[in-house]
């Protein structure tokens, strides 16, 4: 008997959530029949179709949250949306397993009616959102609470939990009370087959020697506001050879783009908005130095980015602040900035990296033979599925 999958994300649509597309695309390469249920979005707006194989249902959804009532309503909604659709697929298409992919840690209760009916369930662990919560709004109130009561839930009715990095599989083992051998890493890596380097343009760095490039979402921990004083100060310094171009969407860009225009800096920084994959590796490849200014925070100290491996993927030299999981992931091919002097020596070191070419050439090409050796996606599908392995023999 074939066994089948259901992938539940509410996070962004399917593929352009490239971390499930690839789970989707290995499981199914390995013989499961997969099926993914996923949030409408912009370019991904069809209910149902087939790709590769994989049968992707899309519900709909209401404006991406940027306060907590907002996300309340948010989840909510998807909540609802993914009740039904689940049931649907369950009597039309059937499955064995549920793969719940936060943030939110609440897709543990699409799945509690089917773990009646012998259904396993999978938790992918891609964000710690009490970590996540408090990096956005400071507090520990009762949203924060709310947040610890649903991963502790959520942790107690996976059968099986699939981390990004050995911090969030120790937050299984400590905070959630896994076993270690129902815990499994599956590291976000980039698929060096279709993440590849393409010819730079020089049309892309604005009329400018050097491009800096980011690539991320656009919200209140991915530190953009230090981004823009790092710019500011460097214009201040009377360097005017230098551009950033910022890939991405999300809840604050277009706050990020006003603050911009008020700021004077928009001959010197840009943000494209979310770009179809061909737009951003054109991007990245022109780009001299890549950043990663995520504020320094226990949620990102603890956190896996995806895009220090895509910058490293294409021999980028980055600058970004000295944080646990980003110093494993770049190793010697980052430059780690002070996490206390957070503007004046982040915008230092960017233009240290631009003045010194050699070592933007050697740091380049570690990472991308780190990303090639070991951090590449292809080294994370054994874990993947050794996960699924352990939940079908359980």
């Amino acid at each position: 008997m074939k066994k089948k999958v259901l992938i539940i994300v509410e996070n962004l649509p399917v593929p352009f959530d490239s971390r499930v597309w690839k789970e989707a695309s290995s499981l199914h390469k390995s013989g499961y029949d997969v099926t993914v249920l996923c949030p409408r979005g912009r370019g991904y707006t069809q209910r149902h179709e087939v790709i590769d194989g994989i049968h992707i249902y899309r519900h709909p959804m209401p404006k991406e949250g940027n306060s907590p009532l907002r996300y309340l309503y948010e989840y909510g909604c998807a909540l609802l949306w993914e009740f039904l659709y689940s049931w649907w697929i369950y009597l039309r298409r059937g499955f064995h397993v549920i793969q719940g992919c936060n943030p939110p840690d609440d897709i543990f209760l699409v799945a509690l009616p089917f773990k009646l009916m012998g259904i396993k369930y999978i938790f992918d662990h891609h964000d710690a959102n009490p970590e996540l919560y408090f990096s956005k709004y400071g507090k520990k109130g009762v949203f924060y609470k709310a947040q610890l009561w649903l991963e502790r839930l959520t942790y107690r009715f996976s059968d099986v939990v699939m981390s990004t990095n050995s911090s969030y599989r120790d937050l299984a083992v400590t905070r959630g009370g896994l076993a270690p051998e129902d815990v499994f890493i599956v590291r976000n890596g980039p698929d060096l087959k279709t993440f590849k380097a393409v010819l730079p343009k020089v049309a892309l760095k604005h009329s400018k020697p050097y491009l800096i490039g980011y690539v991320g979402n656009m919200s209140i921990q991915e530190g953009l506001d230090i981004l823009l004083d790092v710019a500011e100060l460097i214009k201040k310094l009377g360097r005017r050879d230098i551009h950033f171009t910022c890939v991405g969407g999300g809840p604050a860009l277009t706050g990020l783009r006003k603050m911009t225009k008020d700021r004077d800096l928009e001959d010197m920084v840009n943000f494209t908005g979310r770009v179809p994959d061909e737009e951003l590796l054109a991007i990245l490849s022109a780009a001299d130095v890549c950043i990663n200014p995520d504020k320094p925070c226990q949620m990102n100290d603890i956190s896996t980015m995806i895009k220090i491996m895509e910058y490293m993927a294409l021999a980028k030299p980055i600058v970004q602040f000295d944080l646990k999981e980003g110093r494993f992931s770049a190793g010697g091919a980052s430059l780690y900035s002070d996490n206390h002097n957070q503007v004046s020596d982040f915008a230092a070191k960017i233009l240290w990296l631009l003045d010194h070419p050699e070592e933007r050439k050697r740091m380049g090409e570690f990472g991308r033979r780190r990303v090639a050796e070991e951090l590449a996606w292809e080294y994370s599908v054994e874990n993947l599925l050794s996960a699924y392995e352990r939940v079908f023999s359980g």
